[in-house]
């Protein structure tokens, strides 16, 4: 059970008390309005998830209440965990970290772990917006930013175009599902789909399933259907084997992990997740997962075909898996990539493939200062979040101050 963080409220701004119990209204149902937009900021934050509300945050903090906008292209408040599935608990969610100056203890009860991710997430960022009076447009999509001197122009998806001195992208990755190039793709009878795309485990009772990656989704999606899903037969697979850490994870070791994908992004070289660098933690749940058979781990296929998949077809070798796996669906979570199509107009790309960072904690885009990157690279934990809305609006400050 988390505990609740203990942080004074502004001067003069009385909280209100939520029952956990409150039934959220989901945001997908609400009716899309026209948003009404300023044509003008100092600064435009594009994204409403963890990173963006805590970046506007600290521009209050700062003094900056007025020179923003926050763009946010999603139906209503929650970031992309309005967009998860229904199973998923806040327990079973990778670490929902509290937003700056609101614990989500504080804003939902103690009893809330149980509570599905996709509706008490956006409850608890709701609230937050509003306590905080946070100036949030939404649905507002962004297509793409060019430069304009002196700074800006964003130009929406329904033609609209405003203008902004300072850019802090914080888009995440949901809108970008991963899914790696495997010959014959095209060729399968079956289903395909994506974390992305996941609703629950009902939908492939009966079914051969083959889940392929090695993070934490594919693990605790893999568990969960074979555990719910009537009459299934699942298979595993991923390009590496994950390592499943028995010891319990130390702040030394995340400090690590953190400072080798900083390392990359600084280099201008594609950020790696941390996860990817840290491993996965051997919970009770994964540790009887292995013991019923569940994890039973095979290497990446190589081919796709119209009835499955298939390990260097044609070859066969008693040591090697079956040749072939006949499966009805093929259920990829293979990750996520930075949602940042809308930025390339500005040409920011290393010869590395990446986008060049540096800053103090390599939130500012080495190629034009005036741009800040968050949720990418090493601030794309949910405990990275925060520290670099701190950081943005800091160096937001200090830019508005010389631009006078």
């Amino acid at each position: 059970m988390r505990k609740p963080t203990q942080r004074a409220p502004t001067a003069g701004q009385a909280r209100p008390k939520y029952p956990c119990h409150v039934r959220v209204v989901d945001v997908n149902s609400q009716p899309e309005t026209v948003p009404t937009i300023d044509d003008h900021s100092d600064v435009l934050i594009i994204g409403g998830g963890q990173a963006g509300l805590s970046a506007a945050y600290f521009l209050h903090r700062f003094g900056l209440a007025e020179r923003y906008q926050l763009l946010d292209g999603a139906p209503g408040p929650g970031g992309a965990w309005q967009f998860r599935w229904p199973t998923l608990t806040l327990a079973a969610a990778n670490r929902v970290h509290d937003l700056p100056g609101l614990g989500i203890v504080e804003a939902l009860g103690a009893d809330c772990d149980s509570f599905p991710a996709a509706t008490a997430v956006p409850d608890y960022y709701r609230r937050y917006e509003h306590d905080f009076g946070l100036r949030i447009r939404r649905p507002v999509r962004v297509r793409s930013i060019q430069a304009e001197d002196p700074g800006f122009r964003a130009t929406l998806t329904d033609g609209r175009e405003i203008t902004a001195r300072l850019i802090v992208n914080a888009t995440g990755t949901w809108d970008r599902p991963f899914i790696p190039y495997i010959p014959g793709a095209a060729d399968f009878g079956g289903r395909q789909l994506h974390t992305h795309d996941y609703v629950g485990p009902d939908e492939f009772a009966g079914k051969r399933i083959l889940v392929v990656g090695a993070g934490i989704s594919a693990i605790q999606l893999l568990i969960e259907i074979a555990r719910n899903a009537e009459g299934v037969q699942t298979f595993w697979c991923s390009r590496t084997e994950p390592e499943f850490n028995p010891k319990p994870f130390t702040p030394e070791q995340g400090r690590a992990a953190v400072a080798r994908v900083e390392q990359r992004v600084r280099a201008g070289l594609p950020p790696r997740s941390v996860v990817s660098v840290t491993g996965l933690a051997l919970t009770p749940t994964i540790a009887a997962a292995r013991a019923d058979g569940i994890l039973q781990w095979r290497p990446m296929f190589t081919r796709i075909t119209e009835s499955g998949v298939c390990w260097d077809c044609g070859t066969g070798s008693p040591t090697a898996p079956p040749d072939h796996l006949d499966v009805d669906v093929i259920f990829w979570n293979t990750g996520f990539r930075s949602a940042l199509d809308h930025l390339a107009p500005l040409h920011l790309r290393s010869a590395g493939g990446g986008i060049t960072m540096t800053g103090r904690l390599a939130t500012v885009v080495a190629a034009d200062p005036r741009i800040q990157l968050l949720g990418y690279g090493p601030s794309a934990s949910t405990i990275g979040a925060n520290r670099a809305g701190r950081e943005a609006a800091r160096v937001v400050r200090d830019q508005l101050a010389e631009l006078g």
